[in-house]
């Protein structure tokens, strides 16, 4: 049983920092490809950040670049994401999700990620 539960989220000011948590357990098969997606109200969701357990570059939406790491602690079998400089347009759920598929690239679609978390509740003003 495969499960991915995220952390970290909140209430900030505009200008602060978060750093969201993805504990996962279960097997995920190759799972090379982990993602943060991020849903605001009356919006689709949309990836932010993908990572490769290759070790290949990460790959950032513009509306976060410069803003957003995204990183792995294979030891614990987590995945992270580092948010600074926040913005009011940050407000959102954040989602993590892992595919079993193994990827030359990672995708960027939300469509080829079969597992998925709860979320974690952003909140910037």
């Amino acid at each position: 049983h495969v499960q991915l539960v995220e952390s970290g989220g909140g209430s900030v000011q505009a200008g602060g920092s978060l750093r969201l948590s993805c504990a996962a357990s279960g097997y995920i098969g190759n799972r090379n490809c982990m993602a943060w997606f991020r849903q605001a109200p009356g919006k689709e969701r949309e990836g932010v950040a993908v990572i490769d357990v290759g070790g290949y570059p990460p790959w950032y939406s513009d509306s976060v670049k410069g803003r957003i790491t995204i990183s792995l602690d294979m030891a614990k079998d987590t995945a992270f994401l580092d948010i600074d400089a926040l913005k009011v347009e940050d407000t959102a759920v954040y989602y993590c999700a892992a595919t079993p598929e193994s990827y030359s690239e990672c995708p960027r679609a939300r469509a080829r990620y079969e597992y998925w978390g709860h979320g974690t509740q952003v909140t910037v003003s």
